[in-house]
Protein backbone atom coordinates (compact mmCIF):
# COMPACT_ATOMS: atom_id res chain seq x y z
CA UNK A 1 0.00 0.00 0.00
CA UNK A 2 2.84 2.37 0.84
CA UNK A 3 4.22 2.17 -2.69
CA UNK A 4 0.87 3.26 -4.15
CA UNK A 5 0.82 6.22 -1.76
CA UNK A 6 4.32 7.07 -2.94
CA UNK A 7 3.21 6.84 -6.58
CA UNK A 8 0.26 9.15 -5.85
CA UNK A 9 2.79 11.84 -4.83
CA UNK A 10 0.77 13.42 -2.06
CA UNK A 11 2.96 16.51 -1.99
CA UNK A 12 1.47 17.57 -5.35
CA UNK A 13 -2.12 17.55 -4.08
CA UNK A 14 -2.17 20.93 -2.26
CA UNK A 15 -1.13 22.67 -5.47
CA UNK A 16 -3.89 20.91 -7.42
CA UNK A 17 -6.45 22.05 -4.86
CA UNK A 18 -5.33 25.69 -4.86
CA UNK A 19 -7.36 26.70 -7.93
CA UNK A 20 -10.49 24.93 -6.66
CA UNK A 21 -10.18 26.59 -3.26
CA UNK A 22 -9.76 29.94 -5.00
CA UNK A 23 -12.96 29.36 -7.00
CA UNK A 24 -14.81 28.35 -3.82
CA UNK A 25 -13.66 31.48 -1.99
CA UNK A 26 -14.73 33.72 -4.87
CA UNK A 27 -18.14 32.01 -5.03
CA UNK A 28 -18.56 32.38 -1.25
CA UNK A 29 -17.79 36.09 -1.56
CA UNK A 30 -20.78 36.29 -3.94
CA UNK A 31 -22.96 34.37 -1.45
CA UNK A 32 -23.27 31.34 -3.74
CA UNK A 33 -21.07 28.69 -2.14
CA UNK A 34 -22.53 25.17 -2.18
CA UNK A 35 -20.95 22.57 0.13
CA UNK A 36 -21.83 19.60 -2.09
CA UNK A 37 -20.36 21.29 -5.16
CA UNK A 38 -17.26 22.26 -3.18
CA UNK A 39 -16.72 18.73 -1.87
CA UNK A 40 -17.19 17.08 -5.27
CA UNK A 41 -14.96 19.67 -6.96
CA UNK A 42 -12.19 18.86 -4.51
CA UNK A 43 -12.72 15.10 -4.84
CA UNK A 44 -12.68 15.22 -8.63
CA UNK A 45 -9.55 17.35 -8.65
CA UNK A 46 -7.74 15.01 -6.26
CA UNK A 47 -8.64 12.01 -8.43
CA UNK A 48 -7.44 13.79 -11.56
CA UNK A 49 -4.16 14.76 -9.93
CA UNK A 50 -3.49 11.23 -8.73
CA UNK A 51 -4.39 9.97 -12.22
CA UNK A 52 -1.89 12.44 -13.66
CA UNK A 53 0.81 11.31 -11.24
CA UNK A 54 0.23 7.65 -12.05
CA UNK A 55 0.30 8.38 -15.79
CA UNK A 56 3.47 10.42 -15.37
CA UNK A 57 5.13 7.58 -13.46
CA UNK A 58 4.07 5.13 -16.17
CA UNK A 59 4.91 7.36 -19.14
CA UNK A 60 8.36 8.44 -17.99
CA UNK A 61 9.34 4.85 -17.27
CA UNK A 62 7.82 3.47 -20.48
CA UNK A 63 9.62 6.08 -22.61
CA UNK A 64 12.89 5.73 -20.72
CA UNK A 65 12.87 9.27 -19.30
CA UNK A 66 13.32 8.11 -15.69
CA UNK A 67 16.97 7.20 -15.20
CA UNK A 68 19.42 7.12 -12.31
CA UNK A 69 20.55 10.60 -13.39
CA UNK A 70 17.23 12.13 -12.39
CA UNK A 71 17.58 14.20 -9.19
CA UNK A 72 14.00 14.04 -7.92
CA UNK A 73 12.33 11.28 -5.90
CA UNK A 74 12.62 7.85 -7.52
CA UNK A 75 9.51 6.63 -9.29
CA UNK A 76 7.82 3.35 -8.41
CA UNK A 77 7.71 1.89 -11.92
CA UNK A 78 11.31 2.89 -12.53
CA UNK A 79 12.34 0.96 -9.41
CA UNK A 80 10.22 -2.06 -10.34
CA UNK A 81 8.04 -1.71 -7.22
CA UNK A 82 4.96 -1.38 -9.43
CA UNK A 83 4.88 -3.04 -12.85
CA UNK A 84 3.84 -1.29 -16.04
CA UNK A 85 0.77 -3.54 -16.25
CA UNK A 86 -0.29 -2.72 -12.68
CA UNK A 87 0.13 0.99 -13.34
CA UNK A 88 -1.91 0.75 -16.56
CA UNK A 89 -4.76 -0.80 -14.57
CA UNK A 90 -4.49 1.95 -11.94
CA UNK A 91 -4.66 4.60 -14.67
CA UNK A 92 -7.85 3.06 -16.07
CA UNK A 93 -9.34 2.75 -12.57
CA UNK A 94 -8.66 6.37 -11.66
CA UNK A 95 -9.91 7.55 -15.04
CA UNK A 96 -13.24 5.87 -14.31
CA UNK A 97 -13.32 7.28 -10.76
CA UNK A 98 -12.58 10.77 -12.07
CA UNK A 99 -15.32 10.48 -14.67
CA UNK A 100 -17.90 9.25 -12.15
CA UNK A 101 -17.01 11.95 -9.63
CA UNK A 102 -17.07 14.61 -12.33
CA UNK A 103 -20.45 13.51 -13.68
CA UNK A 104 -21.93 13.56 -10.17
CA UNK A 105 -20.52 17.05 -9.68
CA UNK A 106 -22.07 18.28 -12.92
CA UNK A 107 -25.42 16.65 -12.14
CA UNK A 108 -25.65 18.46 -8.80
CA UNK A 109 -24.21 21.79 -9.94
CA UNK A 110 -25.88 22.13 -13.35
CA UNK A 111 -29.38 20.80 -12.74
CA UNK A 112 -30.84 24.22 -13.51
CA UNK A 113 -28.44 25.06 -16.34
CA UNK A 114 -29.14 24.65 -20.08
CA UNK A 115 -28.17 21.25 -21.58
CA UNK A 116 -25.42 22.87 -23.65
CA UNK A 117 -23.72 23.97 -20.42
CA UNK A 118 -23.69 20.40 -19.09
CA UNK A 119 -22.36 19.10 -22.41
CA UNK A 120 -19.64 21.76 -22.46
CA UNK A 121 -18.47 20.95 -18.93
CA UNK A 122 -18.63 17.22 -19.65
CA UNK A 123 -16.39 17.74 -22.66
CA UNK A 124 -14.04 19.81 -20.53
CA UNK A 125 -13.90 16.97 -18.02
CA UNK A 126 -13.01 14.45 -20.71
CA UNK A 127 -10.32 16.83 -21.92
CA UNK A 128 -8.93 17.07 -18.38
CA UNK A 129 -8.69 13.26 -18.15
CA UNK A 130 -7.03 13.10 -21.56
CA UNK A 131 -4.57 15.85 -20.62
CA UNK A 132 -3.71 14.08 -17.36
CA UNK A 133 -2.87 10.84 -19.18
CA UNK A 134 -1.13 12.14 -22.31
CA UNK A 135 1.24 14.52 -20.50
CA UNK A 136 3.90 11.79 -20.55
CA UNK A 137 1.96 8.69 -21.69
CA UNK A 138 0.85 7.77 -25.19
CA UNK A 139 2.68 7.93 -28.53
CA UNK A 140 3.36 11.68 -28.55
CA UNK A 141 3.43 13.01 -24.96
CA UNK A 142 3.01 16.79 -25.04
CA UNK A 143 5.07 17.17 -21.87
CA UNK A 144 8.17 16.11 -23.82
CA UNK A 145 7.89 18.99 -26.30
CA UNK A 146 7.55 21.82 -23.79
CA UNK A 147 3.75 22.15 -23.72
CA UNK A 148 3.36 21.10 -20.09
CA UNK A 149 3.54 24.71 -18.91
CA UNK A 150 0.59 25.71 -21.08
CA UNK A 151 -1.50 22.76 -19.90
CA UNK A 152 -0.73 23.46 -16.23
CA UNK A 153 -1.55 27.15 -16.67
CA UNK A 154 -4.92 26.43 -18.26
CA UNK A 155 -6.11 23.63 -15.97
CA UNK A 156 -4.59 24.88 -12.68
CA UNK A 157 -5.55 28.44 -13.51
CA UNK A 158 -8.33 29.51 -15.82
CA UNK A 159 -10.25 26.22 -15.98
CA UNK A 160 -9.86 25.41 -12.29
CA UNK A 161 -10.79 28.83 -10.91
CA UNK A 162 -13.40 29.99 -13.42
CA UNK A 163 -14.88 26.51 -13.79
CA UNK A 164 -15.32 25.90 -10.07
CA UNK A 165 -16.68 29.44 -9.61
CA UNK A 166 -19.26 28.85 -12.35
CA UNK A 167 -20.39 25.53 -10.87
CA UNK A 168 -21.28 27.38 -7.66
CA UNK A 169 -22.79 30.52 -9.15
CA UNK A 170 -23.87 29.62 -12.72
CA UNK A 171 -22.45 33.01 -13.73
CA UNK A 172 -19.27 34.29 -15.40
CA UNK A 173 -17.16 37.15 -14.14
CA UNK A 174 -14.33 37.79 -16.56
CA UNK A 175 -12.51 39.96 -14.02
CA UNK A 176 -11.79 36.69 -12.22
CA UNK A 177 -9.30 35.94 -14.98
CA UNK A 178 -6.87 37.97 -12.87
CA UNK A 179 -6.80 35.71 -9.77
CA UNK A 180 -7.16 32.69 -12.07
CA UNK A 181 -4.05 33.85 -13.92
CA UNK A 182 -2.20 34.16 -10.60
CA UNK A 183 -3.09 30.57 -9.66
CA UNK A 184 -2.12 29.22 -13.06
CA UNK A 185 1.22 31.00 -13.17
CA UNK A 186 2.19 29.94 -9.67
CA UNK A 187 1.43 26.34 -10.64
CA UNK A 188 3.61 26.76 -13.73
CA UNK A 189 6.36 28.05 -11.42
CA UNK A 190 6.32 24.72 -9.56
CA UNK A 191 6.66 22.81 -12.83
CA UNK A 192 9.45 25.13 -13.94
CA UNK A 193 11.45 24.42 -10.77
CA UNK A 194 11.02 20.71 -11.43
CA UNK A 195 12.24 21.15 -15.00
CA UNK A 196 15.21 23.32 -14.01
CA UNK A 197 16.21 20.73 -11.41
CA UNK A 198 16.09 17.95 -14.02
CA UNK A 199 17.52 19.96 -16.91
CA UNK A 200 20.66 17.85 -17.35
CA UNK A 201 18.94 14.45 -17.17
CA UNK A 202 16.13 15.69 -19.42
CA UNK A 203 18.68 16.76 -22.04
CA UNK A 204 20.16 13.28 -22.09
CA UNK A 205 16.80 11.53 -22.42
CA UNK A 206 15.33 13.88 -25.02
CA UNK A 207 12.71 15.46 -22.78
CA UNK A 208 12.52 18.95 -24.28
CA UNK A 209 11.03 20.99 -21.46
CA UNK A 210 11.18 24.78 -21.66
CA UNK A 211 14.37 24.97 -19.53
CA UNK A 212 16.01 22.41 -21.83
CA UNK A 213 15.02 24.46 -24.86
CA UNK A 214 16.13 27.88 -23.56
CA UNK A 215 18.89 26.99 -21.07
CA UNK A 216 19.13 27.53 -17.32
CA UNK A 217 19.87 31.26 -17.40
CA UNK A 218 16.82 32.07 -19.50
CA UNK A 219 14.73 29.58 -17.50
CA UNK A 220 15.55 31.58 -14.36
CA UNK A 221 14.43 34.77 -16.14
CA UNK A 222 11.29 32.93 -17.23
CA UNK A 223 10.72 31.91 -13.61
CA UNK A 224 10.97 35.48 -12.36
CA UNK A 225 8.61 36.60 -15.14
CA UNK A 226 6.05 34.00 -14.05
CA UNK A 227 6.24 35.05 -10.39
CA UNK A 228 6.10 38.76 -11.19
CA UNK A 229 3.06 38.48 -13.47
CA UNK A 230 1.30 36.25 -10.93
CA UNK A 231 1.81 38.78 -8.15
CA UNK A 232 0.82 41.73 -10.36
CA UNK A 233 -2.40 40.02 -11.52
CA UNK A 234 -3.58 39.53 -7.93
CA UNK A 235 -2.58 43.06 -6.98
CA UNK A 236 -4.48 44.60 -9.91
CA UNK A 237 -7.59 42.58 -8.99
CA UNK A 238 -7.37 43.80 -5.39
CA UNK A 239 -6.96 47.41 -6.50
CA UNK A 240 -10.07 47.12 -8.67
CA UNK A 241 -12.21 45.39 -6.03
CA UNK A 242 -11.06 46.21 -2.49
CA UNK A 243 -11.09 49.51 -0.66
CA UNK A 244 -9.89 48.20 2.72
CA UNK A 245 -6.50 46.84 3.68
CA UNK A 246 -7.95 43.42 4.50
CA UNK A 247 -8.36 42.75 0.79
CA UNK A 248 -4.58 42.81 0.50
CA UNK A 249 -3.88 40.02 3.00
CA UNK A 250 -2.40 37.92 0.21
CA UNK A 251 0.60 40.26 0.13
CA UNK A 252 1.83 38.42 3.22
CA UNK A 253 2.65 35.47 0.96
CA UNK A 254 4.79 37.54 -1.40
CA UNK A 255 8.06 37.30 0.63
CA UNK A 256 7.86 33.50 0.31
CA UNK A 257 7.27 33.77 -3.43
CA UNK A 258 10.21 36.17 -3.80
CA UNK A 259 12.37 33.84 -1.72
CA UNK A 260 11.52 31.07 -4.17
CA UNK A 261 12.67 33.22 -7.07
CA UNK A 262 15.94 33.93 -5.26
CA UNK A 263 16.48 30.22 -4.59
CA UNK A 264 15.87 29.23 -8.22
CA UNK A 265 18.51 31.74 -9.30
CA UNK A 266 21.16 30.85 -6.71
CA UNK A 267 20.60 27.14 -5.92
CA UNK A 268 22.51 25.56 -8.76
CA UNK A 269 22.78 22.12 -7.16
CA UNK A 270 19.63 20.16 -8.13
CA UNK A 271 19.40 18.53 -4.69
CA UNK A 272 19.39 21.96 -3.02
CA UNK A 273 16.70 23.15 -5.41
CA UNK A 274 14.37 20.18 -4.85
CA UNK A 275 12.86 21.41 -1.50
CA UNK A 276 11.70 24.58 -3.22
CA UNK A 277 9.18 22.58 -5.24
CA UNK A 278 7.29 21.94 -2.01
CA UNK A 279 7.99 25.47 -0.80
CA UNK A 280 6.45 26.95 -3.97
CA UNK A 281 3.41 24.66 -3.78
CA UNK A 282 2.75 25.56 -0.13
CA UNK A 283 3.38 29.25 -0.83
CA UNK A 284 0.75 29.06 -3.58
CA UNK A 285 -1.75 27.47 -1.22
CA UNK A 286 -1.01 30.14 1.41
CA UNK A 287 -1.50 32.85 -1.22
CA UNK A 288 -4.89 31.39 -2.17
CA UNK A 289 -6.08 31.09 1.44
CA UNK A 290 -5.01 34.66 2.28
CA UNK A 291 -6.53 35.95 -0.96
CA UNK A 292 -9.78 34.15 -0.19
CA UNK A 293 -10.00 35.37 3.39
CA UNK A 294 -9.34 38.93 2.24
CA UNK A 295 -12.09 38.60 -0.36
CA UNK A 296 -14.60 37.41 2.24
CA UNK A 297 -13.82 40.09 4.86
Amino acid sequence: MNHWIAAARLRTLPLALACIIMGCFLAAAKGSFNWAVGFLSILTTLLLQILSNFANDYGDSFHGKDTDLRQGPKRTVQQGIITLNQMRKAIVFFSILSLLSGCTLLYIALRDAPPITYISFFGLGLLAILAAITYTAGKKPYGYIGLGDLSVFLFFGWVGVLGSYYLHTLTWDWLLLLPATSCGLLAVAVLNINNIRDIESDKLTGKNSIPVRIGREQAVFYHWSILTLAMLSALIYAMLNHSSGLGYLFLLSYPLILWNGWAVKHKVNPKELDPFLKQMALSTLLFVVLFGIGTLL
